[in-house]
């Protein structure tokens, strides 16, 4: 864990000296009742600055908390993201008391869809395979035969059995999944708020105001901005193509917390475009997080007849991961 002169350079990239000097307080109180009530804390990479770079014990996207999740050997896990996230981290370490800061923070794209929903595709397709995003609630994945991620979307529609395969519910990624794939991919109209509010244009002008900018997508973006993007992938993804390209001015498509996150991760480089953020990753605070370890709320729980078949088709995804 960083000490409190590393975190506040950390933040002060991001934050102005007044704020810091407001959070360090909880930020402090937080990293020691961790210690005492043996918790784990896993991050999404939309998360406020000040807990990203404060409290996160593992940071991540989807797969990579998925995967730390399954891993932790703690009492408890505190995840800051947004309620499928929570789930999917109670169906791989069941044992584990997983607690969300926030029950409210739910997500546009997950919401977008029904068990009705997924059952009706598969009755219109029959025998068809059904992959879940993994940003889909406990009872979708219960219904489906594997998960993915944006990361790895593609090459599991790419090993599954047969020359057709259902992709839900974001109906983008499936978009994007099937211009990968010689496969016919059916799709669900599901949608996420925030990535579906950039255009073409937008790229455009970007590009245009900001000679040389290397311009990243989401997958979860219309497959027109996709292509007219350097690069396309996940959260994660973004981070290592970052990394290993030597270009300064970057344009991340995706929401806006991320580029507060990483640009005290690479300050030699400089991140600009729109601010698009998504409220219910933003609904995680410092404050909830406090209270949430220091009451245990809110405890997530599954319904026993969804968590075999749920677990089973998040497993699969990460053993595919791992092939």
């Amino acid at each position: 864990m960083s000490t409190a002169i590393e975190i506040r350079k950390q933040l002060e990239k991001t934050r102005t000296p007044f704020e810091v000097d407001l959070y360090l307080p909880l930020i402090e109180k937080i990293n020691r009742l961790k210690k005492e009530k043996n918790a784990v804390l896993l991050v999404h990479h939309y998360q406020l600055p000040e807990i990203y770079h404060g409290v996160a014990d593992f940071r991540g996207d989807s797969l990579g908390l998925s995967r730390e999740a399954g891993k932790v050997k703690c009492e408890r896990i505190v995840f800051c993201g947004v309620y499928f996230m929570a789930e999917t981290a109670k169906l791989l370490n069941p044992q584990c008391k997983v607690l969300i800061p926030d029950p409210e923070a739910g997500c546009s794209l997950s919401e977008s869809i029904t068990v009705e929903d997924v059952r009706r595709l598969k009755k219109q397709y029959p025998g068809v395979p059904v992959v879940c995003y993994v940003n889909t609630t406990a009872a979708i994945k219960a219904e489906s035969d594997v998960c993915c991620t944006s990361s790895n979307a593609a090459k599991i529609v790419e090993r599954l059995p047969g020359n057709e395969a259902i992709l839900i519910p974001d109906a983008y990624l499936a978009q994007n999944v099937a211009a990968q794939t010689k496969k016919k991919v059916y799709y669900h109209e599901g949608r996420c708020m925030v990535h579906e509010q950039f255009t073409v244009e937008d790229v455009a002008a970007f590009r245009k105001q900001h000679v040389g900018v290397r311009v990243m997508a989401h997958p979860e973006c219309r497959p027109d901005v996709v292509q007219a993007s350097d690069f396309s992938g996940s959260t994660s993804a973004m981070i290592d193509f970052v990394r290993k390209d030597p270009a300064k001015k970057w344009m991340l498509i995706t929401e806006c917390g991320m580029s507060d996150n990483v640009r005290p991760l690479f300050p030699d480089r400089e991140f600009v475009g729109p601010c698009t953020m998504c409220p219910h990753m933003k609904k995680i605070t410092l404050e909830k997080i406090l209270r949430s370890l220091e009451e245990d709320v809110f405890e997530v729980t599954l319904p026993e007849e969804i968590v075999l078949p749920a677990r089973r088709a998040v497993e699969r995804m990460l053993i595919s991961c791992e092939m």
